[in-house]
């Protein structure tokens, strides 16, 4: 079986323009957990999800750190502190998306697809044909699969 056979093939979609309130009324309304977001051609550039906006609902917390002859040196790591509060601030998906996003091709094997789902810890993936978004594979596909057989 391949990607193909298994993708959704409607698929819910934004620009890196869409607000972020209009994101999360796509992801409550469509009870779905994540949005492929694609550039003027179709190409799939980020994925937004309920993980990255649920980040302007909590508390930011600042890295602890220490100063230590007129230096700070973070105790923790700042990168994630800045990447978090680009998606606290964050008014548009371009600056609240994932970035490095894994997609699949429409012939792969769906083998290879619960591979990399398991291996890079992702809940979807985005399936191209020639580098354009055509679908995408949810766990959900993945056990719908399964059970039909």
């Amino acid at each position: 079986m391949l990607a193909k056979d298994i993708m959704t093939k409607e698929v819910v979609k934004v620009s890196p323009e869409t607000k972020v309130e209009e994101v999360a009324s796509l992801l409550i309304d469509n009870k779905i957990s994540g949005i492929p977001v694609v550039d003027e051609h179709g190409k799939v550039i980020g994925v937004v999800t309920e993980k990255d906006l649920i980040i302007k609902a909590s508390e930011l917390k600042v890295p602890f750190y220490v100063t230590l002859f007129d230096s700070i040196i973070f105790l923790e790591n700042p990168i994630r502190f800045n990447n978090d509060l680009k998606k606290y601030i964050a008014s548009e998906v371009k600056d609240a998306m994932t970035k490095n996003v894994v997609v699949v091709e429409e012939d792969t094997p769906v083998t290879e697809v619960v591979t990399i789902m398991q291996k890079k810890k992702v809940n979807r993936i985005p399936v191209v044909k020639d580098g354009k978004l055509v679908g995408i594979i949810t766990r959900n596909d993945v056990l719908k699969s399964i059970v039909n057989g």
